[in-house]
């Protein structure tokens, strides 16, 4: 998905407000269905379950029917189901999840003419024995990459100290950062705005971050070779090798101090996705640094019922 190049947008009090709305939407959608994640279940079960958690909250869905260019299909779904070797945009349908695979989940709400966006990738099975070795550590690095990112989006770094540290932390367990351009973005009014967050980078390189602005990070990790490709319903991207791929992303607002993780979800979901993830639950609302008030206790939060370059 691109980002249109605009100017860094800084959130007002009031935007801000609206965008802790949109998010906490995007987490109570995304619980619900990490928490349905088994064998048997199909995506499109999945994408069933986000959409009525969406629009029970009175929101909306921000992918369907998004069309970033032309010669591009409009998405027909409300959420991206990605699949072992598909690393982004992969569309729900009838496919069943089985023992050992692993699921990207991603998705986007609007609440007042604002976005949130976040995603996450879950073990299908026991987070724990139905995985791999090499499975379980490329979900746990990948993990890790987004927080490393989160603790590096502070006011007075620059862009790229994000994308230096995830890509440290991916490139330094022995993984590739997954290619074809694919990273973070801007989130506001638009779901992708400027800036386009690379997954890789030199520290002190980029726009200077600042107070109020509202980023997506996403890392993308390949067990594999970086190289990418799109299928023919020309949004599905899976890794060119065919190697296991894995997805995280959250939106976040940059702060004086640590970043405010708009998009937290409950300890349960960390759980649930195991490894690297439960030790993140386990902590509370703060990782490596990168710190998030409760959700609950954001302004406009208790409005909402509890229940990119290239972007992913």
């Amino acid at each position: 998905m691109d980002v249109e190049p605009q100017a860094i947008s800084v959130k007002s009090r009031a935007e801000l407000e609206k965008m802790r709305v949109a998010n906490h939407i995007v987490a109570q959608a995304l619980e619900a269905m990490v928490m349905a994640v088994r064998p048997g279940v199909t995506t499109g079960e999945l994408d069933r379950i986000a959409a009525d958690v969406i629009q029970g909250a009175g929101g909306q869905p921000s992918f369907k029917g998004y069309r970033p260019f032309k010669g591009v299909p409009p998405y027909p779904a409300t959420i991206c189901a990605s699949v072992n070797e598909e690393l982004v945009h992969g569309i729900p349908g009838k496919r069943a999840l089985e023992a050992r695979d692993v699921v990207s989940l991603d998705v986007g709400a609007i609440w007042e003419g604002y976005h949130g966006d976040a995603a996450v990738t879950v073990p299908v099975g026991d987070p724990q024995g139905d995985l791999s070795p090499q499975a379980r550590r490329l979900l746990d690095v990948t993990q890790e990459a987004l927080y490393a990112g989160i603790a590096a989006a502070r006011s007075g770094n620059r862009l790229g100290h994000i994308s230096a540290a995830v890509q440290g932390v991916i490139e330094g367990a022995g993984f590739a950062v997954a290619g074809g351009g694919y990273g973070g973005h801007g989130i506001g009014r638009r779901l992708h705005e400027s800036p386009h967050v690379p997954n890789e980078g030199l520290p002190g390189r980029g726009p200077l971050l600042r107070t109020g602005m509202t980023l997506a990070l996403e890392p993308m990790a390949n067990a594999g070779q970086a190289e990418t490709r799109v299928l023919r319903d020309r949004w599905t991207v899976v890794t060119a090798d065919g190697s296991l791929c894995a997805h995280y992303e959250h939106s976040i607002c940059i702060a004086d101090g640590p970043a405010e993780i708009l998009t937290e979800l409950a300890p349960r979901v960390y759980e649930r996705i195991g490894g690297w993830g439960a030790r993140v639950g386990e902590t509370g609302r703060r990782a490596q640094g990168a710190g998030a008030s409760d959700r609950d206790s954001r302004p406009g939060a208790d409005q909402a019922p509890l229940l990119a370059g290239r972007s992913g």
